[in-house]
């Protein structure tokens, strides 16, 4: 009881402190272009001091890039996430063998102890030495080579040949803190000025559109359709492509997400072939998200990567520059905190890989425990394996409630009046779309709120359930909507379902007519 009063209490305090600090900061955006008042206590040197750096002072790309999944609605309170694709905080279990493993590297005193063999499974411990024997010095808290400690690489690169059926290249990985760092070193690399564009899709991951805005350059749009599933039309892609480049605008790339987020679309192999074509014909760089690459929900729809596709067509290093994107954060492991992951990056000389690596050096290295994990997850336990019926167990229980889960929640959006919800095909996320009554979007424009936060804001108030207004991933003028991740606990469904429904009826009637 004290254990869950003191959680309590501090979860109280957080929720307080950070609504403070939402509150501190809209404050000081709202009064900016204030006069400092005549009668301010401040002496002169702290108000100096505080006019050396402000809002009106800072890189005017930080204020202008958002990020919706941890924005003010998300700040206003924390109580019930529906929001972000956070899987471990909302109880889903870590995979014992990667735990395994990372707590033998980090404890390699262990390893000898008799006590071991009855704790550990055998290929774990196999495993932590292998690992321990590429690491120089056995030291997890070591820097490593700036890309990656490579005896890693060399697993991940032997990962990506089994799973596509084509050589990889261990020096083109680049491990990272997860995906995002990795996203921001390309557009690093990419954006010259807001005269280079860079081609994404919208619904967006806000990664990208605070990425472009932070490194100086121009979002370009191309719209998914939502009528036939979130569809990625290549003559949608032409179509803004021209325009842009009539407005003079050099594209310098185009990122897909596959399986989409926040949409949930898997897309077809043929579709990604024309999406290659596409790329190769005009000259962009394919910059292929594909952190959801195990998150596939229904048997017609099976996910390739990009990498695949474009070798089946023929096209290697010299045809396409391809830059893929991996994490451990996603998938079954759901490994957010751990900060893993890479890039696989592809079709560039070697002059530009070099800048690439000396970017990647600015940071020293990427967290030693990421760049493990990142390993264990293009190589997890075999057939044969000591580890390998339990590890399959708990990677199926995960995906196999996943799929129920999304397919729960696709059901009740569906039920819900003025609601719409596409198939949740992969990914974690479902984005609905909502037919707002007139006399709510009015309400909205007069609580200065686009319609769908403000639906999402009071929806908060009523029930604790935290969703991402659509306006945060942008969407097709004139619709509204907002993502719902799928992550809740099984048994938790039903009751988000029954608040929800509850809220909904009560919301439209308010504002019915």
């Amino acid at each position: 009881m004290r254990r869950f009063v003191i959680g309590s209490a501090r979860n109280l305090i957080e929720s307080s402190r950070q609504k403070y600090q939402f509150e501190r900061f809209s404050s000081s955006y709202r009064f900016l272009s204030s006069s400092p008042a005549a009668d301010s206590p401040s002496s002169s040197s702290s108000s100096t001091m505080a006019h050396l750096v402000s809002l009106s002072t800072i890189n005017p790309k930080v204020i202008e890039c958002e990020y919706a999944v941890r924005g003010e609605i998300v700040t206003l309170a924390q109580i019930l996430y529906c929001n972000i694709g956070n899987p471990q905080s909302l109880g889903q279990q870590p995979i014992t063998f990667f735990r395994e493993v990372l707590a033998l590297c980090d404890h390699p005193a262990i390893l000898d102890k008799s006590e071991t063999q009855g704790l550990f499974s055998a290929d774990s411990i196999e495993r932590a030495w292998q690992i321990l024997d590429q690491i120089p010095g056995r030291a997890t808290g070591a820097y490593s080579h700036s890309q990656g400690i490579k005896g890693l690489r060399d697993t991940i690169a032997a990962g990506i040949e089994v799973r596509d059926g084509f050589p990889a290249d261990p020096n083109d990985i680049f491990l990272t803190d997860g995906a995002s760092p990795a996203v921001h070193m390309m557009m690093q690399l990419l954006i010259r000025s807001e005269k280079d564009g860079i081609l994404c899709p919208i619904p967006q991951y806000p990664l990208y559109s605070a990425s472009i805005a932070l490194h100086g350059g121009t979002l370009v749009p191309y719209y998914l359709d939502e009528a036939t599933g979130w569809g990625l039309e290549v003559s949608e892609l032409k179509k803004q492509l021209e325009t842009s480049r009539s407005k003079g605008i050099t594209v310098r790339a185009l990122v897909v997400i596959n399986p989409g987020n926040p949409t949930g679309q898997v897309l077809a192999e043929e579709n990604q072939k024309a999406i290659v074509e596409f790329c190769k014909q005009e000259g962009l760089v394919l910059l292929a998200d594909e952190v959801y690459q195990e998150n596939v929900y229904v048997p017609e729809k099976k996910f390739h990567s990009f990498k695949k596709v474009s070798r089946s067509m023929g096209y290697g290093e010299k045809d396409i520059a391809l830059v893929s994107f991996q994490s451990v954060s996603k998938g079954y492991y759901g490994e957010c905190g751990k900060r893993g992951g890479y890039m696989e990056v592809t079709g560039f000389g070697v002059d530009v890989r070099e800048q690439i690596y000396k970017v990647a050096s600015v940071n020293l290295c990427s967290n030693i425990s990421g760049q493990i994990l990142a390993s264990l997850v293009m190589s997890p336990p075999k057939v044969g394996d000591e580890s390998y019926e339990s590890y399959s167990a708990e990677r199926d229980g995960i995906l196999s409630s996943l799929a129920r889960r999304a397919k729960t929640l696709e059901d009740a959006f569906n039920k819900l009046e003025g609601v719409t919800c596409n198939k949740a095909e992969g990914a974690m996320y479902l984005f609905p779309r909502i037919d707002l009554p007139e006399k709510a979007i009015k309400a909205a424009e007069a609580a200065k709120k686009a319609p769908d936060a403000y639906y999402c804001q009071r929806l908060l108030a009523a029930t604790g359930i935290v969703l991402v207004p659509g306006s945060g991933f942008g969407q097709v003028p004139g619709t509204w909507h907002f993502r719902c991740t799928i992550l809740p606990q099984e048994e938790k469904i039903p009751a988000i379902v029954t608040r929800l429904t509850d809220f909904h009826k009560s919301f439209m009637d308010e504002f019915r007519g």
